[in-house]
């Protein structure tokens, strides 16, 4: 199992999901001039799926990323992470998290990833899965990417995030954040957020639910839940925020969202 350096050694309650019944694996889509790694996996021999794209961490498409992908395979789904940063650099080789934000996610372009998103899903296609039933759901840095892509796609049904950031700087690579895309939404995100993130303030999550509720139907039709005694990353089984009580019923609350929306 290859995890990120930057996150640290892996803690002992690591899930480690069984490829049993799966297929799927390391692959690369071809994006212009480029090759856009992912890892994908399914129920073998399965055609016919909902997509989900699943949204990394701000340390890449590595084995927690993996084994959700596993997860969400062995509920049902075709799940697909792209590497949405492997034009700035390889996120798995930096031992800490200061240098790699500076030297790599502070550096992608919201243009870049929305675009390698949307090749992600077309791919998905190629193969079989059916991509006019398809979600998102992203953690941490990919929960503010889940908010900006339903707000982008019009292909997307719904998405979740897990404690993305929903404020911050503006600048040329990152022009807007989701409060900013919060009313224009087109399609709605079920928002699973710990009580105690200091990065993520509980009244950057109020000014959020007043956004959504002015907004357009499916910013109203979206919803937070809000774990009072849950840190940032309480989902990262890896890493000592997790929180096994709140990251199992925020999964099934996923799952639930899913089957309602994509009729999985």
């Amino acid at each position: 199992m290859a995890f990120s350096k930057a996150a640290g050694s892996p803690a002992d309650t690591t899930v480690h999901t069984s490829e049993q019944g799966l297929q799927g694996g390391d692959i690369g889509i071809p994006v212009g001039d480029a090759v856009l790694p992912a890892y994908y996996a399914l129920p073998e021999g399965r055609r016919g799926l909902p997509v989900v794209l699943v949204v990394q961490e701000i340390f890449g498409v590595h084995e927690h990323i993996k084994d959700v992908c596993r997860r969400l395979a062995h509920a049902g789904y075709f799940a697909i992470a792209p590497e949405l940063y492997f034009r700035q650099g390889d996120a798995s080789t930096y031992d800490d998290i200061p240098t790699l934000f500076g030297e790599i996610v502070n550096k992608v372009p919201d243009a870049q990833v929305m675009g390698d998103l949307d090749a992600a899903l077309a791919w998905a296609g190629t193969l079989g899965a059916d991509t006019s039933r398809a979600a998102l759901t992203g953690f941490c840095w990919g929960g503010r990417v889940t908010w900006l892509y339903c707000a982008h796609s019009e292909q997307v049904r719904c998405g979740v995030a897990w404690y993305g950031r929903l404020e911050g700087d503006r600048n040329e690579l990152r022009p807007r954040q989701p409060l900013d895309l919060a009313g224009a939404l087109k399609a709605p995100v079920l928002a699973l957020y710990g009580g105690r993130d200091d990065g993520i303030p509980l009244d950057q999550v109020e000014r959020m639910k007043r956004a959504l509720a002015q907004g357009s139907a499916a910013a109203r039709a979206s919803s937070f839940v809000v774990y009072p005694d849950a840190p940032h990353a309480f989902y990262a089984d890896y890493r000592p925020s997790y929180r096994a009580d709140a990251a199992a019923d925020g999964w099934q609350r996923m799952l639930a969202y899913f089957q309602e929306k994509l009729g999985a």
